[in-house]
């Protein structure tokens, strides 16, 4: 009987998912624009203290400090960066080293963002009152089901951390994801060192669901349209887990080295101790808002609230400043440490290419001129954090000159 139900309703979407997208005359594809990108090289490496590996995970972070707060911030020196893209590296028998980076090919010139404006700086009140929810009117999100989907391309690159977490891969063996699923931002918390990546598997008799509800083309043909309908689900689910050879995270992140905004470097990469055999997700430098398509950005992740399902989202985003990304992309603790993705068209490759601008970091309530506002936040991949990740995905500078 459920299906019968369901049915008209998917015949309707269905439909609708299948209409090409429609460009005006006066408008052409939205496009990646590649560009040169500076270099960011380690230099010497030095071991520090082994970690305590005392405090839980916090799944969910919080920053006082609003768009207005962070575009008053004052633009980072050469110096700064170089201090704030140096980084830690957790190995996994607990030995931890530092690596100071130099950066080449940098001009902070052309920097024009209003992130960087002149203006007295300050933080907005935090408000006394907070809401633990990430839901933004309507729950917008849908948990995907089936093998079919669960393994296809986008889906198949999120994954489950150990600490509670979300992550998604952008290498053969590398998996991006929050600093603050494996760091406080005072020391590495309590199962990063034998931190775990899991790959979410279906048991063969959930299948069934997935061819039913949802058409083979979905996946090319959700970006552009409504939310769909959401097939029913089960917690038939488990996960392949591969341990984390090592995991780095940048200095802007850990405290007393970042200024008062250090959620800008709220990332961390992990690599794996064998290669996975999914497709990945390659990097990009986040473009301006304006220009994603339907000025919409995607992710999924492993919500706390939907034990065992992968929970997809897609929403328009906000305001921006030069490294985050506002949204109202409804999410629960979980989520976070999601690669956020858009679709655009690769004109070198004449293909519609996925590429993950920035990393889901957490929740933002604040007052504004008197009254409480609340936001989703994104780290945004700029070019010099995509330099520094790129290079720690390929091991060498050559192959990250562009992004």
């Amino acid at each position: 009987m459920r299906s019968r139900v369901a049915l008209p309703r998917f015949t309707s979407l269905l439909f609708l998912l299948l209409l090409p997208p429609v460009f005006s005359s006066s408008s052409s594809k939205p496009q990646w624009i590649l560009q040169r990108v500076p270099v960011v090289l380690p230099q010497q490496t030095e071991t520090r203290p082994a970690p305590h590996f005392l405090s839980p995970a916090r799944l969910d972070v919080s920053s006082p400090c609003d768009p207005e707060c962070h575009k008053k911030a004052p633009r980072p020196s050469y110096w700064d960066l170089r201090r704030l893209l140096a980084y830690e590296t957790l190995h996994s028998d607990g030995h931890l080293t530092e690596t100071a980076i130099g950066i080449y090919g940098y001009n902070p010139s052309p920097n024009t963002s209003p992130a960087y404006s002149s203006g007295s700086s300050g933080k907005a009140e935090r408000s006394h009152v907070r809401r633990k929810r990430q839901i933004f009117g309507h729950d917008g999100r849908f948990s995907i089901a089936g093998q079919d989907f669960l393994l296809k391309y986008p889906f198949s690159v999120a994954v489950k951390l150990s600490t509670g977490c979300s992550g998604t891969l952008v290498g053969d063996r590398h998996v991006l994801t929050a600093a603050h699923c494996v760091h406080d931002g005072k020391n590495y918390v309590k199962g990063a060192q034998k931190l775990r990546v899991g790959f979410l598997k279906p048991k063969q008799r959930d299948a069934q669901y997935s061819s039913f509800y949802l058409p083979s083309n979905f996946t090319n043909h959700i970006e552009g349209g409504p939310a769909p309908y959401a097939p029913p689900t089960n917690d038939k689910m488990k996960f392949q887990w591969i341990r984390a050879k090592r995991t780095h995270v940048p200095k802007g992140w850990i405290k007393g080295n970042a200024n008062d905004i250090g959620m800008d470097y709220d990332y961390a990469l992990l690599e794996l101790k064998k290669a996975h055999k999914r497709r990945h997700m390659k990097l990009g430098v986040s473009p301006p808002a304006q220009r994603l398509p339907g000025r919409r950005v995607h992710f999924s992740g492993f919500d706390n609230d939907r034990p065992g399902q992968l929970v997809y989202r897609f929403c328009r985003a906000g305001e921006e400043t030069s490294d985050l990304l506002y949204q109202h992309c409804d999410a629960q603790p979980g989520a976070s440490g999601s690669g956020v993705y858009a679709r655009m068209w690769d004109g070198r490759r004449r293909r519609w290419e996925r590429k993950v601008i920035g990393v889901f970091s957490g929740h933002q309530w604040v007052e504004r001129q008197g009254a409480p506002q609340e936001f989703n936040v994104a780290v945004r991949i700029t070019p010099l954090k995509y330099a520094q990740i790129c290079y720690w995905i390929k091991g060498n500078f050559v192959d990250c000159r562009e992004g």
